[in-house]
């Protein structure tokens, strides 16, 4: 139990990074203030998220080693125009799922994400009092033929502006957009649980602060 009790205080959070080292991550990108959501084009055509064929993956590392998991989206619509694109996403965070773990030690870890475990309310997400975090495009660019997405990303409350590289394509009546993996800095969504950017004396107790996220979505023309 208490081997239990450890690993499950050493979890990350989330949308997720491969080392414990910033200089190891990938497509970091920089939280900035919130910006003004992209207006649709008035003859982009609407793709309505498949949430059911749509995920985000995540994963969280220690020094002990890393977590990985899924979240999936509770809705969502992507506007598009040539190479323009708009869109809105909404994420259930009560989905939080852990994929590296069994039994015991999957529940555990799943609940203190959630905050569902009683004295760890606020230690992640709280889902009870966050049920939702959301996601806005603000603009794609492109460059050397790499499209970049930017976007106000919403959680706990807090909104803060990131990029990170896309593809897309559409075949028929369906769209798929994917993102290469990045990296957040959890602590700039006020999720600060075991950050040694916060406390300075956790020595190898730590959880650390990169969350890699990768994106993959799938959406019907309405």
């Amino acid at each position: 139990m208490k081997k239990l009790l450890v690993n499950t205080c050493m979890i990350t959070a989330l949308l997720i990074g491969t080392a414990a080292c910033k200089n190891d991550t990938k497509n970091e990108t920089d939280a900035t203030n919130a910006k003004e959501v992209a207006t649709p084009e008035a003859q982009a055509t609407t793709y309505t998220v498949d949430t059911a064929a749509s995920m985000i993956t995540w994963q969280g590392s220690k020094p002990a080693g890393t977590h990985t998991g899924t979240i999936n989206l509770q809705s969502g619509a992507v506007q598009v125009a040539g190479d323009a694109i708009t869109g809105s996403f909404v994420i259930d965070m009560n989905s939080i799922t852990n994929t590296d773990l069994e039994g015991d030690s999957k529940a555990s870890l799943e609940a203190h994400l959630k905050g569902t475990a009683e004295g760890k309310e606020d230690h992640f997400f709280n889902v009870a009092e966050h049920p939702t975090a959301s996601f806005e495009v603000t603009g794609v660019t492109e460059n050397a033929g790499v499209k970049t997405m930017q976007g106000n990303l919403t959680i706990k409350g807090i909104t803060k502006n990131i990029e990170f590289p896309v593809t897309y394509a559409i075949e028929g009546d369906m769209m798929t957009l994917s993102s290469k993996t990045f990296t957040i800095d959890r602590t700039q969504w006020g999720i600060e649980f075991m950050s040694k950017s916060i406390l300075d004396d956790l020595k190898d107790g730590f959880i650390s602060d990169d969350m890699e996220i990768t994106i993959s979505l799938k959406a019907k023309k309405a």
